[in-house]
């Protein structure tokens, strides 16, 4: 397979419905060759998690002022339109992004090819088979891990790697296959979730940089029931 996006994204936790994409790394590879790039932070309008800032390095300042998703998210589905998606456990970042286009009423429906089951498959005595493990063991060089550009990068030249060495004695281990992730659109919190939110912060005097307009209709429900279970109503 000579044409493909390789996709990787950097992400504040696992769940596509919860959590919120931090920053995209996107190469678009035709006839072996790099055609274009999106490489880009996002603003999640969220509290960046320790751990997540740990791993990655990306803190709450790096993105003041980037871009949100949904400004972003049409310019990724059109990028990667018409060609399958490669990626290490890809159905991850497939999962993320067709969740922010459904919520913008986009379509993104994409084959995939996932460096993670081929590993398993054509390097089943290494140990471990994350994408900084191989990268080590086939010598790639990365001068930043866990950034999603640079991941990306690395995947495409991994995938390289595997085509040159077993593309040959095991070619249906490149096949694409479809990928599948049923996401429902998420509607934004309403008015009255917000305003009582807003209340709950100011009157349990809660440190939070909470965007209440980025919140989803059930992101703020979870949040409301955590406050209440935390610090109790608002006793009048």
């Amino acid at each position: 397979m000579e044409n493909y996006v390789a996709l990787d994204l950097e992400t504040t936790g696992l769940s596509p419905k919860n959590d919120r994409i931090l920053e995209i790394g996107a190469v678009k590879i035709e006839e072996g060759r790099e055609t274009g790039r999106i490489a880009t932070l996002i603003d999640p309008q969220m509290k960046i998690p320790e751990r997540i800032t740990a791993l990655t390095g990306i803190s709450q300042k790096m993105v003041k002022g980037m871009p949100v998703i949904g400004e972003v998210v049409g310019e990724l589905v059109e990028f990667c339109e018409g060609f399958p998606l490669l990626g290490h456990n890809i159905i991850f970042d497939f999962s993320f992004v067709k969740q922010w286009a459904v919520n913008s009423g986009l379509e993104f429906e994409h084959q995939g090819i996932d460096t993670l089951k081929i590993a398993r498959v054509l390097v089943p005595e290494l140990p471990e088979k994350g994408l900084q493990a191989l990268r080590m063991h086939y010598q790639i060089e990365q001068e930043h891990a866990h950034r999603a550009f640079e991941d990306a990068l690395v995947t495409h030249k991994l995938y390289q790697r595997f085509i040159q060495e077993y593309e040959a004695s095991n070619p249906d281990v490149f096949k694409p296959y479809q990928l599948v992730y049923k996401a429902k659109k998420q509607s934004p919190a309403t008015p009255r979730q917000k305003r009582y939110l807003q209340d709950l912060i100011k009157y349990h005097r809660i440190d939070s940089n909470v965007e209440t307009d980025a919140l989803t209709k059930s992101e703020a429900s979870r949040l409301i029931d955590k406050i209440l279970s935390s610090y109790g109503r608002i006793m009048e």
